[in-house]
């Protein structure tokens, strides 16, 4: 039986409708000009130009309709709206040196996840010695150097509302304790997702903390970076001062650009996933240190007239305490057309799939459910400062529970 939402579909559809007039009321001329002028405002250099600042912000206003059990990392059983606003400050003193601040207000790095909250979610300072790109040292808290996603992820550059599965579908993977036997584990797929307690494969963006080295030479693209958490970790783990460095992550990626219109790459990462408090649940004589999270990934990129196509595919390896190796694959293939100057349609499908470990019995068993995922979007860029989605989502998963069969989602965002 469906659950009954006291923010349904009906309201959902009104409420969208209702920030597309805002948004279409927006671009008159007079509006635009404004806009223009806080934006022109937001910036900031010395007579030289050898020192720079820029403001600029992000602010969406999104809606989900939840049929049944929530998708992805969406902490609410019920619909809802979410407010979120992002701040970016951007600063350079002259060619060499760069540093970032991003801050955000809103009800959860992951909608709902919290009640109202304000954080620093990326900060750090990058020197580059050469005069070119070919190489850049930057430490701090950022994003994760893995895969082509996380560079587009902004609300204002990804076409989608949501993260490709990859990014955002909960595994029966716990990094804050052990299981105790292999059946304790299995037993997980029985239960809905626990997004207190489980993991996905990659956790959004990852702007966990550390500190890389990256560039180009020619064709090539490279980046090596050093982290105090796993690519899976969770938000409230990411900051320097979390979990003391004891089991740091090492992250890879090796890109190459044949040419202007595709490019692609290899990642790999590799670090302990299991928290603090998991310690005194591991077998005698066992450390967090011997239990790593191991991902490798292929990612590329394609444009070709009103077509842009990305891809990423996933082969992660969790190394579980009592039970074994633990694998998953998981891909998404993406697509974007561009149906006017300001109208583009967007679908992209997505797939996990999962490995069997002993059950303890003498054989071997799936340990989590498999699934297919496809979205559907459709987005507008009204001007340079408002752009409206809406998105449907739709899930198969086996098992006893249909992780968001169906999600009716929508954005508005203005930037400045």
């Amino acid at each position: 039986m469906k659950t009954s939402h006291p923010f349904g579909a009906p309201s959902l559809a009104a409420c969208l409708a209702g920030w597309l007039t805002l948004a279409t009321a927006a671009t008159p001329a007079a509006a635009q000009a404004l806009l223009d002028k806080i934006d022109d405002a937001l910036a900031w250099q010395n007579r030289s130009g050898e020192v720079r600042m820029d403001l600029s912000a992000l602010i969406d206003l999104e809606g989900y309709y939840i049929d049944r059990f929530p998708p992805g990392l969406l902490f609410s059983q019920q619909s809802f709206i979410a407010p979120r606003f992002s701040l970016f400050l951007d600063a350079r003193l002259g060619p060499h040196f760069y540093a970032l601040l991003q801050t955000r207000v809103d009800k959860g790095f992951d909608p709902k996840a919290t009640g109202w909250d304000a954080r620093l979610d990326e900060y750090l300072v990058r020197w580059s010695p050469l005069t070119e790109s070919q190489v850049n040292v930057q430490a701090g808290k950022f994003a994760t150097v893995v895969g082509n996603w996380v560079r587009r992820h902004d609300s204002w550059q990804n076409p989608f509302i949501t993260a490709p599965v990859p990014y955002e579908n909960v595994t029966v993977i716990t990094d804050q304790f052990a299981p105790a036997t292999p059946a304790a584990f299995l037993g997980r797929q029985a239960m809905a997702d626990a997004r207190g307690r489980w993991l996905p494969v990659l956790w959004g963006p990852a702007y966990t903390s550390g500190a890389s080295v990256f560039g180009s030479l020619q064709q090539w693209d490279y980046a090596v970076a050093f982290k105090n958490a796993s690519i899976s970790s969770r938000p409230f783990v990411w900051g320097a001062e979390e979990l003391n460095w004891d089991h740091p992550t090492w992250e890879l990626r090796l890109g190459h650009r044949p040419g202007p219109r595709w490019n692609h790459g290899l990642s790999f990462s590799r670090g302990a996933y299991l928290l603090p408090a998991a310690e005194g649940t591991l077998p005698p004589g066992r450390t967090l240190g011997d239990y790593n999270q191991m991902t490798l990934g292929w990612d590329a990129g394609f444009a070709w007239r009103k077509w842009q196509f990305w891809g990423e595919a996933f082969a992660s390896r969790f190394q579980v305490p009592n039970v074994g190796n633990a694998d998953t694959f998981t891909y998404y293939l993406e697509a974007k057309y561009k149906l006017t100057a300001r109208l583009y349609a967007a679908a992209r499908w997505n797939q996990q799939v999962f490995g069997t470990v002993p059950n303890g019995l003498g054989g071997r068993q799936v340990w989590d459910a498999d699934m297919v995922h496809t979205d559907l979007a459709l987005g507008c860029r009204f001007t340079r400062h408002v752009q409206a989605k809406i998105q449907y989502s739709l899930s198969d998963q086996r098992g006893p529970f249909e992780q968001g069969e169906q999600l009716l989602a929508g954005q508005l965002t203005l930037k400045f």
